[in-house]
């Protein structure tokens, strides 16, 4: 598939999207909507790969690759293997807070179901699912008294399609409420906790996707999924040592999942590393009836490959020759921060394959990237608007960025739907006309316009009292293009160690040190400031 007829497609459908001509916004939590569909692309398989010493000592310690070699070969079992992680779940959960619900005897009887017949490339891959995502008998709350006590009638299709491939929930993911911060109560005290930084909880651990992120750091899981609406999945991922990749809209179906924003909304993993990503991206990826921004698209590439790095004469190098894009911003900041960029960027030179060159911003890029950003707020209000209405104190501490999304007018909306498009095309044919992937700081624009990102780390640097923390950097590319994203990163991950670095076990506190922690709180301010 050219890029020129990628880039039509992508054109369409955004602005389908925005006009909103391809499905509506409501919420769809009856069992009178349809069941998922799982029509997928291309057959996803998993490769061999070498495991390494840790992993076959301690079976939470391996990659989803590693754990299915390791099932492939009967070095284990799916049972052997859910049971490694519920232990740590049992042990650590109280300390993390990863969870809004643990699912350990469903998952223990999908586990002995697959030791009996295995089927799918994730089958006995314990997984965590993020609370916003349906899950058939399985309370659904997106950590909101909206839905509090909810249970779907039906699995969102990302689900499905993993349980399909033999993927086994071991729980729901905790998130911030409705997905708009940290994980937090719906009053504000934080929860979740960094799973680098555990004993002190005002390290941010990423959101909205924080307990689907801590859950995979602290090896409660293999892996998970997330949403992103701004951020919140290689936010998390940059926090917590992980690599997340955050698909084209489109690319994989948000059916089932409760809405934040219907033009910024997407579904995908948060991995241990770019071939778990790849992984997860491909059996989620594909066609939904039930998602028209899925239908018409270019078909799916081969992520499984493309994220496997490539060597010759004993040297890693890039699959296709690629340029990179280093914007003004990159190297400014922190200076521990900035000195891991920098040697970020001269790994990435050293391999063939590779070229690096400046770009430069437009001069309204900050207008477009933020004044405008905020047309975001009223499509987030328009479905929980009879929530609103029935009581506001359903929406905790976040009410404050609900109720913004009143204020703005019909004529703000069609603004800054007109600055949206006036920035892709800027990105598009501009900042990226002289370059195939494009480095940033920060999620934006990448996921206001629905275009594909990968959130990677690159080392540690100190944050208060905690020598190290991690510290990760997002890669940006043109529509459907995730498998450019994936060499990349499979090159650098070949070259580096990085992502196999797992945090230290949590000390056990005891009981009279538990009572005297405090969380901290985020004040409605903080929330509006920072909501997704």
């Amino acid at each position: 598939m050219s890029r020129g007829l990628n880039r039509r497609v992508f054109l369409a459908g955004s602005a389908a999207a925005a006009a909103g001509t391809i499905g509506a916004t409501a919420i769809p939590w009856t069992s009178a909507h349809a069941a998922p569909a799982l029509q997928q692309g291309r057959p996803v398989e998993v490769p061999d790969v070498d495991v390494r010493p840790a992993a076959r000592a301690d079976l939470t310690e391996a990659t989803l690759a590693e754990a299915a070699t390791l099932l492939r070969r009967r070095a284990t079992s799916p049972s052997e293997l859910v049971e490694a992680h519920l232990a740590r779940i049992a042990r650590f959960e109280p300390t993390y807070q990863a969870f809004n619900a643990v699912t350990a005897d469903a998952a223990r009887a999908a586990a002995k179901a697959a030791d009996r017949r295995r089927s799918g490339p994730l089958a006995g891959i314990p997984l965590c699912i993020k609370d916003n995502y349906f899950t058939a008998g399985v309370e659904t709350t997106a950590n909101s008294f909206v839905f509090e006590g909810f249970v779907p009638p039906y699995d969102a299709t990302a689900v499905a399609r993993l349980k399909a491939a033999g993927g086994i929930v071991v729980g729901k993911g905790q998130m911030g409420p409705l997905a708009t911060t940290r994980a937090t109560q719906p009053n504000g005290t934080v929860t979740t906790v960094n799973a680098w930084t555990p004993q002190d909880p005002s390290v941010d651990p990423g959101g909205s996707s924080t307990g689907p992120a801590t859950a995979v750091a602290g090896r409660l899981a293999c892996s998970s999924i997330g949403t992103q609406t701004g951020g919140s999945i290689v936010g998390p991922s940059n926090q917590q040592n992980l690599t997340g990749l955050k698909p084209t809209m489109g690319r994989t179906s948000i059916y089932g999942i409760i809405p934040l924003s219907y033009t910024r909304d997407h579904s995908g993993p948060l991995a241990r590393d770019v071939l778990d990503a790849a992984v997860m991206t491909a059996v989620l990826a594909g066609p939904d009836p039930n998602d028209p921004r899925t239908l018409g698209l270019p078909a799916v590439p081969d992520l499984v490959t493309a994220a496997l790095p490539v060597r010759k004469k004993g040297r890693v190098v890039l699959r296709r020759s690629t340029t990179i894009g280093v914007p003004p911003d990159f190297l400014t900041g922190n200076a521990a921060v900035v000195a891991l960029r920098r040697t970020f960027l001269d790994t990435l030179a050293a391999i063939p394959g590779a070229k690096l060159v400046d770009v430069t911003y437009p001069a309204d890029w900050g207008l477009l990237t933020g004044t405008f950003n905020a047309i975001r707020l009223s499509e987030r209000t328009e479905p929980f608007l009879p929530y609103l209405k029935q009581d506001p104190k359903l929406f905790g501490v976040s009410l404050l960025s609900w109720l913004q999304g009143l204020f703005l007018s019909g004529d703000e909306w069609i603004t800054g739907q007109r600055a949206k498009h006036h920035l892709l095309r800027e990105l598009l044919d501009g900042v990226m006309s002289k370059c195939d992937v494009l480095l940033q700081t920060g999620p934006v624009p990448f996921d206001i316009l629905g275009l594909p990102e990968l959130g990677l780390p690159i080392g540690f640097a100190p944050v208060g009292a905690n020598p190290a923390v991690p510290v990760g950097t997002i890669l940006g590319a043109g529509p459907y293009e995730e498998d450019r994203l994936l060499e990349v990163g499979a090159a650098y991950q070949a070259v580096t160690d990085w992502h196999t670095r797992r945090p230290a076990d949590p000390a056990a506190p005891a009981a009279s040190a538990r009572s005297a922690v405090v969380k901290p709180r985020l004040t409605p301010e903080e929330v509006a400031a920072t909501t997704a």
